[in-house]
């Protein structure tokens, strides 16, 4: 005996099913009871043709408007992706606050003091003590103050981002973000020169170098500039998680 042909599934049966789809199709939806069979509508050839791949009452409504099932199912699963970018996002500003406090609190206090023989009277050594301090070169105090300001706006962002729910909102801080970017972008940058010019001097312009002398201000600045860059590649990361998730719907589904 052959075996029999399976039965095609009834327009009520699959409406019925369909409440259990949405919940993870189209989280936002809500519960859905299906209408008995005599309060359905009529249904058009379309939806008939397109049975065995629909999934929600969305892709129902826009069969019966002439679109096609895969419209619907992309938007689905971009709305999905956004939901996790948008996740996400809390996370990669949690530690762009860590790196940039981090970066702003071992530069402010970045000092160290060597004391050295500058001439010698009788048999009595002359001895001068010098302090290098990160308010002694402008560039620190700018590197200082760039991840301060990274390091509060993003703590502040955090605790308000519950009220920060719409796209109006959502775009005005992701402009925000870029300019926070910028700006501890340039920060670094500029610290990381003057870092170079004290590690290595400059004999053109006979400018020596310190690290020899400084040695542990020389290495705590390079701690500080390197948790900066870290800053600086996940405030990147953040704002490009921004961008696509306020990107439109309609730019990425094509229609």
């Amino acid at each position: 005996m052959g075996e029999k042909e399976p039965q095609p599934m009834g327009v009520g049966r699959l409406l019925g099913e369909l409440s259990a789809s949405l919940a993870y199709c189209c989280p936002g939806f809500g519960s859905w009871t299906p209408s008995p069979l005599y309060n359905l509508p009529k249904i058009s050839a379309p939806i008939i043709q397109n049975l065995p791949h629909i999934q929600s009452l969305d892709q129902l409504m826009d069969l019966e408007k002439g679109k096609k099932p895969s419209e619907q199912a992309a938007a689905c699963r971009i709305m999905q992706v956004k939901d996790k970018l948008i996740t996400l996002q809390p996370v990669v500003r949690a530690c762009v606050f860590l790196a940039t406090a981090v970066a702003a609190v071992i530069m402010g206090l970045n000092k160290q003091s060597y004391t050295t023989v500058v001439a010698i009277v009788g048999t009595r050594p002359v001895t001068q003590t010098f302090t290098a301090k990160f308010k002694d070169t402008p560039a620190f105090v700018f590197f200082v103050i760039a991840n301060a300001i990274a390091s509060g706006y993003n703590l502040m962002v955090l605790v308000t981002r519950r009220i920060l729910q719409r796209r109006a909102q959502s775009l005005s801080v992701h402009l925000l973000d870029m300019v926070i970017l910028t700006l501890l972008a340039t920060g670094s940058a500029t610290a990381a020169s003057m870092a170079q010019l004290g590690k290595n001097g400059n004999l053109h312009a006979r400018w020596n170098p310190i690290c020899d002398k400084f040695g542990s201000f020389c290495n705590h600045g390079g701690i500080a500039l390197v948790s900066s860059f870290i800053g600086v590649a996940l405030m990147l990361a953040l704002n490009l998680l921004s961008a696509a998730a306020n990107s439109p719907r309609s730019n990425v589904t094509g229609q």
